[in-house]
């Protein structure tokens, strides 16, 4: 009994000292989300759910897996803060709502011209005037944390596996008949909207630094990613649920 007793208390401790020595991980995690996140999302929330995390990660850790802790720790913190961001949505109904509205103008048009939907086009069969259309844009970047990459392949395979879904798009990221879907349409997507995607998802930069490559201000880049989310979820409108 006494072995049993000290092997848990050797297991606690190590579990202590695993969250006490990466707590600076999941600020570090935060704040880069927060980069990345609209203004109402509040870092202290963030951090708060990444302890979480760490500390669920403390617990279930085997180093038997071959992954550093760091790596393991840093996929459930960061699993963690998205699921406290997709719990805590902010964003009123009306933006989801007109998100959906300027989604549905894009898939019309496109599916009569034959071809990419422009912003006057869809701004005029809504009854909006640029101003407007563009304040849609950039509400549709606020309302959906979006995200492309595959948990599969994030650093160490068994572990992404077991951690909950990542930063999704949709619960059904995983399944392979959306992303090979998901991948034509952003492949199909004009030119300066596919490179947006690309550095905010890929290069993970924000839509300042996005903005000094492209040499354009970053509310420019947020209409940008707004059009390319919508006009995704207009050519997705199958895989879509709200």
């Amino acid at each position: 009994m006494k072995s049993n007793a000290a092997k848990v208390t050797g297991e606690s401790r190590a579990s202590d000292e695993l969250v006490v020595g990466n707590t600076t991980l999941v600020k570090r995690i935060a704040y880069h989300l927060m980069s990345r996140l609209p203004a109402s999302v509040q870092a202290d929330d963030l951090i708060q759910a990444g302890m979480i995390g760490l500390i669920e990660a403390s617990r279930k850790f085997d180093p038997e897996q071959g992954a550093s802790f760091e790596t393991y720790a840093g996929i459930r913190i960061r699993g963690a803060m998205l699921d406290e961001i997709r719990r805590t949505d902010w964003t009123p109904r009306s933006v989801h709502r007109k998100a959906r509205e300027v989604a549905e103008a894009v898939r019309k048009i496109e599916n009569e011209k034959g071809r990419d939907a422009r912003g006057v086009e869809v701004a005029e069969a809504m009854g909006l005037n640029l101003d407007e259309y563009h304040k849609i844009l950039q509400d549709a970047t606020g309302c959906r944390i979006f995200s492309f990459e595959d948990p599969g392949n994030a650093g160490e395979e068994g572990y992404a596996r077991n951690n909950r879904d990542l930063n999704q798009p949709l619960d059904t990221l995983q399944n392979e008949d959306f992303k090979e879907g998901l991948a034509r349409a952003i492949k199909g997507l004009p030119e300066r909207e596919r490179l947006v995607m690309a550095l905010y998802y890929d290069e993970e930069l924000n839509l300042r630094e996005i903005g000094e490559i492209l040499g354009v201000s970053e509310s420019r880049v947020c209409q940008i990613h707004g059009q390319a989310l919508i006009r995704l979820r207009a050519r997705m409108e199958n895989w879509l649920v709200d």
